[in-house]
């Protein structure tokens, strides 16, 4: 017999009965049901039920140890009864009846028990990580991680891409959100910096020859945590490919991201989500930042805002009349079947748009045809009908205003559209709703620095290349970049490459760079751009919010083995930590309070 199983907790049924096993494993619960001990033993696999009886060698080994202490276990597996039989468990028409047992390691008192899936603080859950991991949510949502990340390349390879994998160790780019720098020995003052993405590697691959190019990429950001960012590393599938256009890239990479969501549907044992069917759909930025208020819209929602600002000229509704003639918007949110709300579900709308920072949000309440609220009343029964047969609103639909600058309206209907949506119920659930975001502007009027700077990417292709560089107004030229969105959150940003040097230099000359400024900042790729460069395009679909898209979970650090904090600590690691002086020396660094 094998020196700790013949099988895993998971594998035992009732044709086994009869049978002599050994298990191993972790003490998961225990219970005393007079005299008799029922003890859950727990592996990577699942669960098997182990019962002790006074009389067994097992007994009083069983009743002393502590929950989470590992065990073996050599008993006989019988049936259990019928009233016993535990539907829920594979193994729940069986149980192990103990016999011999050894305590291959005891557990000490728990900081956080891991049966059950009651929520405790994050400093504990990751300080104690290896223990959380433990926890049943958390070890499947894992286990999906790693299924996702295999499917992924699989359907990659499938699809003609080779993996290579580029280098952490780089140099420090001036664009983009700040490095994470590492001090270079042999060196003395200069840095490394580790990769934000794998972005000039895997352009140059493309120069160099290469095809179809992707990785499973590590990526390093000194940013701030969010719930849909981890601080300080990230996973993204990286992936390039040359002599392709816009749709060629859109045609690579939909078939893999729709087919693992597909896949991994119906985790967990839920009724399979519904996954977007053929083409994902294509928005335009500014039509997105329109109808949705920005630029990853969750397509769940089926309410769209629209400009009323023209209904508004002129109008006896003054606040909005004076706000429109200085150059102001006034955009529409839709309420739909409304009738039966009360004044309050309005007024509290307005209360959460102050408490956003704006000035508030305007409502127009409807039932029965009957118009109510001050806009209604000032600006008139016949404007409101015609505002509502634009909208194709009806009698019991209500609806909200925010007005302002194009951009503040635009963020707060967003904002809004989201609340009221979730507020009454539209949001369309178990479903993953997919699409691009395309042309995007290519420059953006910067308003602190005074002056035209890149929107997204620099190195993107513009619409129109030199041409569109040289004749039109830099704030009209689109780029061929665009978004991969699903359920509202961005998965990443890709772009058709700028391949040829004459229009990266005219697109930074436009941005305020000089020749010799692009030439210091970025030698590694324009000057591999001297030699041939294909045309190429790619993205980077970040595989942490792919799962936990998948898992269903709110927060990324659900999905992550081991997470930071929001402030970048690893509580289990003690890192960030100070070094010795010995090391400082080594490095050539001296450290100042």
């Amino acid at each position: 017999m094998h020196a700790y199983r013949t099988h895993n907790c998971a594998a035992l049924r009732s044709a086994d009965a009869g049978q002599t096993v050994k298990l191993s494993g972790w003490v998961h619960r225990k219970r005393d049901h007079g005299g008799v001990l029922f003890v859950d033993l727990r592996d990577h696999f699942g669960i098997t039920q182990i019962v002790a009886g006074p009389s067994s060698a097992a007994f009083p080994v069983l009743d002393r140890v502590r929950a989470e202490s590992v065990v073996t276990i050599v008993g006989e597996v019988v049936l259990r009864e019928g009233g016993a039989i535990n539907p829920k468990l594979p193994t729940g028409e069986i149980e192990v009846r103990a016999h011999e047992i050894v305590v291959q390691s005891a557990a000490d008192e728990l900081p956080m028990p891991v049966a059950g899936e009651a929520e405790y603080p994050e400093d504990i859950r990751l300080k104690y990580r290896f223990l959380d991991l433990r926890r049943d949510r958390l070890h499947q949502n894992i286990l999906l991680r790693s299924q996702v990340i295999a499917s992924l390349r699989r359907r990659m390879i499938d699809q003609g891409f080779t993996e290579f994998q580029t280098p952490i160790l780089t140099a420090s780019s001036p664009e983009g959100a700040r490095d994470y720098l590492v001090p270079s020995r042999v060196h003395p003052g200069k840095f490394y910096a580790l990769p934000q993405a794998p972005q000039m590697f895997k352009q140059l691959l493309m120069v160099a020859g290469f095809d179809r190019y992707f990785q499973i990429a590590p990526c390093f950001r000194d940013e701030d945590a969010r719930a849909d960012r981890s601080p300080g590393e990230f996973y993204q599938l990286d992936f390039e490919m040359s002599f392709v256009t816009q749709d060629d890239v859109f045609a690579a990479i939909e078939p893999v991201l729709a087919g693992v969501f597909e896949e991994f549907a119906g985790f967990g044992g839920r009724q399979p989500w519904s996954v977007t069917k053929g083409a994902f759909p294509r928005i335009p930025y500014a039509e997105s930042m329109l109808k949705y208020g920005n630029d990853k819209p969750d397509l769940r929602n089926p309410l769209v805002i629209s400009d009323v600002s023209s209904h508004f000229v002129g109008s006896g509704f003054g606040i909005f009349a004076r706000m429109v003639e200085a150059g102001n918007v006034v955009r529409a949110i839709p309420a739909p079947g409304t009738a039966d709300k009360s004044r309050k579900f309005f007024d509290d709308m307005n209360d959460w748009a102050k408490a956003e920072g704006y000035a508030g949000l305007g409502y127009v309440t409807r039932k029965g045809g009957e118009f109510g609220g001050p806009i209604a009343k000032n600006h008139g029964e016949a404007g409101m009908i015609a505002l509502y047969d634009a909208l194709g609103l009806g009698p019991d639909d209500g609806c909200f205003f925010a007005a302002g600058k194009e951009k503040d309206a635009a963020k707060l209907a967003g904002l809004a559209r989201t609340r009221v949506g979730t507020e009454l119920g539209l949001i369309e659930q178990n479903a993953y709703k997919f699409c691009w975001i395309v042309d995007f502007p290519m420059f953006e009027y910067d308003e602190d620095a005074k002056k035209i700077d890149f929107s997204h990417n620099p190195f993107s292709m513009p619409q129109g290349e030199l041409e569109a560089l040289e004749t039109q107004d830099p704030l009209t030229i689109k780029a061929y970049q665009y978004d991969i969105v699903c359920n509202g959150v961005e998965l990443s940003s890709g772009a058709i490459r700028n391949h040829r040097p004459d229009i990266m230099y005219k697109a930074f000359e436009i941005a305020g760079y000089t020749k010799e400024q692009v030439d210091a900042n970025f030698s590694g790729m324009i000057n591999a751009f001297k030699f041939g460069a294909p045309p190429h395009g790619g993205s980077a679909p970040g595989v942490d919010r792919m799962v936990m898209l998948i898992a269903d979970e709110p927060n990324i650090r659900e999905v992550i083995v081991f997470p930071m904090t929001q402030k970048a600590e690893d509580l289990m690691m003690n890192a960030p930590a100070p070094v010795t002086m010995k090391q400082l020396r080594e490095l050539h660094i001296r450290v100042v309070d």
